[in-house]
């Protein structure tokens, strides 16, 4: 994607270094702008997966006052895109990480999960699919 630095949020809160970025690109919603402005160069960027009424407000409000902007990018769904992705797994050059398996039954518990945002890869839920006709 061409990044000059990747930081693993598990090891390091970049947002208590004196490094600052043209563009922090938070892909799980673990950040916040308001959090990562003082990370952020002027003319900076933050820009996240994950909207969220503060975002929207922030990106309104950033739009008309200030050199540091918040942006938000929503996945595009081109059958194209799908197809490259699909070759990628079929070919093994992307791997997806399974952090737990929940049963249907058990989603309440997986949410959970989730929500206390510890997980280190996807939580999947299963379906169990009877052919009883």
């Amino acid at each position: 994607m061409g990044a000059d630095k990747v930081i693993d949020y598990t090891k390091e809160d970049f947002s208590k270094s004196d490094e600052a970025y043209d563009i922090i690109f938070d892909t799980v919603g673990k950040s916040s702008f308001s959090r990562c402005k003082c990370s952020l160069k002027q003319r900076g960027i933050y820009l996240t997966t994950v909207p969220t009424l503060a975002l929207i407000l922030q990106m309104l409000w950033t739009s008309k006052i200030g050199s540091k902007k918040t942006m938000f990018s929503a996945p595009i769904d081109r059958t194209e895109d799908l197809i490259f992705i699909k070759e990628l797994i079929e070919t093994g050059k992307i791997k997806s990480v399974i952090d737990r398996r929940y049963p249907l039954e058990q989603i309440v518990e997986a949410h959970r999960y989730v929500d206390k945002r510890h997980k280190r890869g996807n939580v999947v839920i299963t379906v169990e699919h009877n052919n009883k006709t």
